[in-house]
C-alpha cells in the first residue's frame, strides 16, 4: 500500500516527482508523495470510490438502520410528514446533534447529523436535491471538493443552528438532523461558480432555487432554517477557497481532507452509538 521509492504524480500539477520530495519542484506543493501514501489515496478516490454515491448510500443506510433500531416508533407519529419516522432514541444513537449531544459536547454529531433523516418524505426530498446538485458540483469542483463542500456546509449549518437555538432556549439546543445544510452549501458553491465565470443564466436559476427553498422552510413546520442559512454561508465561504477542476487538479491535500472527513464521520456514528447505548444500559 505504501510506496517508499520511485516516482509519483503530483496531485497539484500532474507531473512526475520523487516519492520522497519535500516540495514539488514544479508547483512547490508540500509533500506531493505524502510520505509514500499519495499513490494509495489517489488510487482510492480515482478508481474505487464514488463520493456522490457514498453520500446517497450513507443517508439511505442510516435511515434504514434508524428504523430498525426503534421499530416501535415508526408508526407512532401522525400526518403526511411522519410516514416512516425514526424514533428520537435511534437518531441519538446514530448521531443526531443538538439536545443531549449539544449539552454533552459531542462535536462529532455536527458531521453525523448530516446523514440522518426524520421521515420518508424528508429523505426523499433531500436525496433528490443531492442527486441533482452533487453531479453538477462534481463537474465544476471535482468529486473530492464536492464532498468537502457538502460536509463543511453541513457542519457550519448545524453549528450555527445549535448556537442560535441555545441562545433562544436558555442554553438548550433543539435536536436536529438532515442533509439540507449540505444541500444549501452546494447551491451556494455553484452560485459562486456562476458569478466567477459570468454564467448569469446559471446563477439566476440557482438563486431562484435557493429563494424558493428558503421560503418553503418558513412555510413548512419543523424545518431548521438556521441550518439552511448556516449551510449556505458555509458553502459560499468554502467555495471561495477552492479551485475549479478545469483550473486546478484535486491535489493530495484535498483528497486527504476527504479521507479524514470519512474517518471522522464513521468514528462519530460509532461514538454516538456507544455513548447512548451505555447511557441506556446504565439507566
Amino acid at each position: 500500500m505504501r510506496q517508499t521509492q520511485g516516482s509519483v504524480v503530483c496531485g497539484s500539477c500532474g507531473k512526475l516527482v520523487g516519492i520522497n520530495e519535500d516540495k514539488c519542484p514544479y508547483c512547490e506543493a508540500w509533500r506531493p508523495g505524502l510520505f509514500g501514501w499519495a499513490p494509495f489515496i489517489q488510487g482510492l478516490f480515482g478508481r474505487r470510490l464514488d463520493l456522490v454515491s457514498l453520500i446517497l448510500m450513507t443517508c439511505v443506510t442510516m435511515f434504514a438502520v434508524s428504523l430498525l433500531l426503534e421499530p416501535e416508533a415508526i408508526f407512532s407519529g401522525g400526518g403526511l410528514f411522519s410516514i416512516l419516522s425514526p424514533g428520537s432514541r435511534a437518531l441519538y444513537q446514530l448521531g443526531m446533534t443538538g439536545g443531549v449531544a449539544w449539552s454533552e459536547g459531542w462535536w462529532w454529531t455536527l458531521l453525523t447529523a448530516n446523514y440522518l433523516h426524520g421521515g420518508l418524505l424528508h429523505i426523499l426530498f433531500n436525496m433528490m436535491w443531492v442527486r441533482n446538485l452533487a453531479p453538477v458540483s462534481t463537474e465544476v469542483f471535482g468529486p473530492a471538493r464536492t464532498f468537502v463542500l457538502f460536509n463543511v456546509a453541513g457542519v457550519t449549518g448545524f453549528l450555527f443552528s445549535n448556537v442560535m437555538s441555545a441562545l433562544s432556549n436558555f442554553g438548550f439546543a433543539s435536536p436536529t438532523i438532515g442533509a439540507s445544510g449540505g444541500i444549501f452549501g452546494l447551491l451556494a458553491a455553484l452560485i459562486v461558480y456562476g458569478r466567477r465565470r459570468g454564467v448569469s443564466t446559471m446563477e439566476r436559476q440557482l438563486w431562484q432555487w435557493a429563494i424558493i427553498l428558503f421560503v418553503l422552510g418558513f412555510v413548512m413546520r419543523g424545518v431548521n432554517n438556521w441550518a439552511h442559512f448556516g449551510g449556505f454561508v458555509g458553502g459560499w465561504s468554502a467555495a471561495y477557497f477552492m479551485g475549479f477542476i478545469d483550473e486546478e487538479r484535486e491535489g493530495t491535500p484535498i483528497l486527504l481532507t476527504t479521507l479524514i472527513l470519512i474517518i471522522l464521520t464513521f468514528f462519530g456514528f460509532v461514538m454516538s452509538f456507544v455513548q447512548i447505548t451505555e447511557a441506556l444500559l446504565g439507566g
